[in-house]
């Protein structure tokens, strides 16, 4: 079984970011006792009573205080198993990152999850980020002069000085100053990257400009440029992409995330969190305050979506395609009785035509040419 913890506080808002989460800290104290209590509330939500992994994201889970993260741990321990080779993951931003934290957080944690997102000064303004570029190096170093080995950094591409208005920092070119963050990435020797592309949200300050013409829309052939770029430079340096966004070295795989896209049941608890069983999604409410006055009612404040054969399958396709193991077509008609070669011939025909996907034991896979079209070969898959 898997735990997915959301700390829905930040120290600031990123101007990319629309996940859920909060500038005002005020109710932390309260909010970590409501998570504690919801860990009670679903501990039958999952006939499976042990923890492969446990998560915490958000937000900023390492705004987290030793004493709440240990008031969080006590609840899970006297709910749970926790299996001896458990991977338990913290989200953390750079500027967070100091000798002393990490000496709180080691008793807790085995990977460390950091969102640099960029080592060029420039775009880190741009995104409202609150550390800078030095940060972005250092909080590496520190952690692993101070013993995390299992470690990952995030990273986003598709950026360019000229598409956001920001003032040209130098002669470089977009491929240029992607190429340095790949470059200080690997320099770093982490073990683990994982890469997104910009993508501008509508309820986002990014959102807000680009509707005002401050900035201009992320182009999809510079994407599609550093998306190759990335994978030829980290390939080369010994990183497996194990799923679209996703490299590690020497196996280094993300235990948690590799779950959800095999498919593996989760528990999500914190305000805006997810769980799946299987048969169903449940979707808690993303709002701090009625999240808290709902758990201390002893209600459990979800929405529930039971999922169809069809849906299963779709997400199974959104999911399975952009990993290396590939889309079982076998999984596939064991939970619909579906065929899909059959279903979808035409699509496919065409798909194998244009070398996007190919088939080794009844499991399809992306070429590298199909992973710049991966959500597009899912979709245009799905079940109707």
């Amino acid at each position: 079984m898997h735990l997915y913890l959301h700390i829905p506080f930040c120290k600031q808002a990123c101007h990319y970011c629309d996940f859920h989460f909060s500038t005002h800290l005020k109710s932390k104290a309260d909010l970590v006792t409501a998570i504690c209590q919801e860990i009670e509330l679903q501990k039958d939500y999952l006939p499976a009573r042990t923890l492969e992994t446990i998560y915490f994201g958000g937000g900023t889970p390492s705004l987290l205080t030793e004493s709440e993260l240990g008031q969080i741990f006590e609840a899970i321990h006297r709910i749970y198993q926790v299996e001896s080779d458990v991977e338990i993951t913290l989200e953390a931003n750079p500027d967070d990152i100091t000798r002393e934290k990490i000496a709180e957080l080691k008793p807790f944690i085995n990977r460390l999850s950091i969102g640099i997102q960029s080592f060029h000064e420039p775009y880190l303004r741009f995104m409202n980020r609150a550390h800078n570029a030095v940060e972005s190096e250092q909080c590496v170093k520190l952690a692993q002069d101070s013993g995390f080995e299992n470690l990952t950094i995030d990273l986003i591409y598709g950026m360019s000085e000229r598409l956001l208005g920001i003032h040209k920092s130098s002669q470089d070119s977009d491929e240029q100053l992607w190429q340095r963050d790949l470059e200080m990435a690997v320099a770093l020797n982490t073990p683990h990257i994982s890469a997104y592309n910009l993508t501008i949200e509508p309820q986002t300050a990014l959102g807000n400009w680009l509707k005002k013409g401050k900035i201009k829309p992320v182009e999809e052939e510079l994407s599609a440029r550093q998306f190759e770029q990335m994978i030829s430079y980290l390939n080369t340096n010994g990183y497996e992409q194990y799923e679209i966004s996703n490299f590690a070295r020497n196996g280094h795989y993300a235990r948690h995330n590799s779950s959800y896209w095999k498919r593996r049941p989760y528990l999500g608890v914190g305000p805006s969190a997810h769980s799946f069983n299987g048969a169903s999604r449940q979707y808690n409410i993303a709002n701090n305050a009625l999240y808290i006055k709902s758990i201390q009612e002893e209600n459990l404040p979800f929405e529930s979506e039971i999922l169809t054969a069809f849906d299963q399958v779709n997400d199974y396709l959104l999911t399975s395609l952009r990993t290396i193991w590939g889309c079982d077509l076998g999984v596939i008609k064991e939970i619909s009785g579906i065929d899909l070669l059959e279903i979808q011939k035409p699509y496919l025909a065409a798909f194998f035509e244009n070398e996007w996907i190919h088939m080794s034991d009844n499991v399809l896979f992306l070429t590298p040419k199909g992973k710049l079209f991966a959500d597009r070969i899912a979709s245009d898959l799905f079940l109707v």
